[in-house]
């Protein structure tokens, strides 16, 4: 019976050399390591070392969530992910209106320099490689982040790390924008060029196809919409004066691994292919690193079911090795009781287990791309990467991304997909275990973490208690200087790192930019 891949694509049951068209494997791939990456960004990949083991993590307090930290760090993550609660993701401070129900659910509340201080306490961020899933205000986290390391005495030129800062995304998939589109770029070049002379380090950006991944995305629009996406931002900092090379080596992706693993070994090495060629045509990069797409890769949470949760251990086993297949830099394995509640201590340890089992008991990392000259994957690469190519092309028609975004049509495209999705599910064509074959008539009992709802009333008063204590003089100095950089055309990190070491808070600082910006209202095209 005739298979189809989950980007619609015809998978065969047999594959043979002329699946490959009559090209020669050794002179269409390359060397790993070497233009255009299809084989990987690394000569060695992980013969040498592993992928960074970073662990998604962030809930409640700054303590609780330093306390989570540290956790993970003695059971062996080699780097951090912060997760942050709703309303700092929407640039609004615990106290706000808007925030009621939401402070500390999803993630870590980080109102002001007091919590990013505490958050890291004995956390030496040297030592330690952090990324931050943080979006509209992730000026603001970053700067929070290199103000406690200059308390701890590291200086910036020693910070490694990543901000997601990928606020198109947003519009398309996942909603935690701000401001309109355009200012939204503005703050992002202003990031990169801030970055290049004070934390040069530092990875500006994770464009990311995770969240449409989630939201119903097919492997093919997952990269299309991503990479179409890089380009904008790409095409901004260029057009805001900087030369491609001084930046695009700090550019990194974020993806979806699911369980179709080689479909997503395939997706992984189209989207190197067409990075790298884009990079080089279009944009003239002549630095090597600068065509090279590095990915943090994390495990599909829409595939994980509340039904039967154990089962989601096998799920993720099978989605990392995808990932490690595929050549990711870093991964996240999700824990999972996910589907149900924020994961507890041993189910996020056995998370990271899973990875460390890939990498010291598997024979995966012995030996670099494994699957290069394979019929099927090959043939699947060629397929996905042609499909990915037209999608590109049709945003492009329109004007680009932005100009697709206002058109409604990447979540257009993606809304009919996870319909799609939906219908095979639930007339059984499209099998989840569990859920709907496999199924038991009566479910262990499981025992959730949940968030203290007295977390809100405390960081309320550890926001009335900054008030009071600080220079509001000097808060209110630095709101203005703030204001007059956004007016204008001055780069407006510098007078919010110096509001924000004042002691103003997240939502100080966004509402300071919100009054000159704006804010970003949908168009009926949604």
């Amino acid at each position: 019976m005739a298979r189809e891949s989950e980007s619609g694509l015809p998978i065969e049951p047999v594959y043979g050399p002329d699946a490959l068209d009559g090209w020669d494997p050794a002179v269409r791939l390359g060397e790993p390591g070497a233009y255009p990456f299809t084989r990987g960004v690394y000569p060695t990949m992980y013969t040498g070392r592993p992928w960074t083991m970073r662990q998604y993590a962030g809930f409640g307090t700054a303590t609780e969530s330093n306390a989570r930290y540290r956790q993970l760090i003695e059971h062996g993550t080699t780097g951090l992910s912060v997760a942050f609660d709703l309303p700092t993701q929407m640039g609004h401070d615990s106290d706000a209106p808007l925030a009621h129900g939401e402070v500390g659910k999803v993630g870590v509340a980080v109102d002001s320099i007091d919590d990013m201080r505490v958050l890291f306490e004995g956390i030496p961020l040297d030592k330690v490689s952090t990324s931050m899933t943080i979006n509209a205000p992730a000026a603001l986290l970053l700067l929070l982040y290199q103000l406690v390391a200059e308390e701890q005495g590291v200086r910036a030129d020693r910070l490694t790390g990543t901000i997601q800062n990928d606020v198109l995304k947003e519009y398309i998939a996942r909603g935690t924008y701000i401001f309109p589109p355009k200012p939204s770029l503005r703050l992002i070049a202003d990031i990169f060029k801030y970055c290049r002379t004070e934390i040069p380090r530092w990875n500006t950006i994770s464009i990311s196809g995770y969240h449409m991944a989630e939201a119903g995305a097919s492997p093919a629009q997952e990269i299309a919409f991503t990479l179409a996406n890089g380009i904008e931002y790409v095409r901004t900092a260029v057009a805001a004066g900087m030369d491609v090379d001084d930046f695009a080596p700090r550019l990194s992706f974020f993806f979806v691994a699911r369980t179709t693993l080689l479909e997503e070994v395939a997706k992984f090495r189209a989207a190197r292919r067409i990075w790298a060629r884009v990079m080089r045509e279009e944009f003239g990069a002549r630095n090597p690193k600068s065509t090279m797409l590095r990915f943090h890769t994390q495990t599909a949470g829409v595939q994980l079911t509340a039904q039967q949760p154990e089962v989601n251990l096998v799920r993720v086993s099978v989605q990392a090795l995808a990932a490690v297949l595929g050549g990711t830099q870093s991964l996240h394995t999700n824990s999972f009781d996910e589907a149900i509640a924020l994961p507890t201590d041993k189910s996020a340890r056995l998370a990271l287990r899973t990875q460390q089992v890939l990498a010291h008991e598997t024979d995966v990392t012995a030996t670099v791309d494994p699957f290069a000259g394979s019929y099927a994957v090959e043939r699947m690469t060629d397929d996905v990467e042609a499909a990915t190519v037209e999608l590109m092309a049709k945003v492009e028609e329109m004007g680009g991304s932005v100009a697709a975004i206002e058109h409604g049509f990447q979540k257009g495209e993606i809304e009919r997909n996870a319909y799609r999705i939906a219908q095979e599910t639930d007339a059984g064509e499209r099998v989840v275990v569990g859920v709907n074959r496999f199924t038991v008539d009566e479910e262990e009992p499981y025992e959730p973490l949940r968030v203290d709802p007295a977390i809100e009333a405390r960081q309320a008063e550890r926001l009335a208690a900054l008030r009071a204590e600080r220079d509001r003089p000097a808060v209110d100095s630095a709101l203005s200087e703030l204001k007059k950089a956004a007016e204008g055309e001055d780069n407006v990190l510098h007078p919010m790192k110096e509001a924000l070491r004042a002691r103003a808070t997240v939502g100080e600082v966004c509402n300071a930019l919100r009054e000159v910006w704006g804010t970003y209202v949908p168009s009926d095209a949604f």
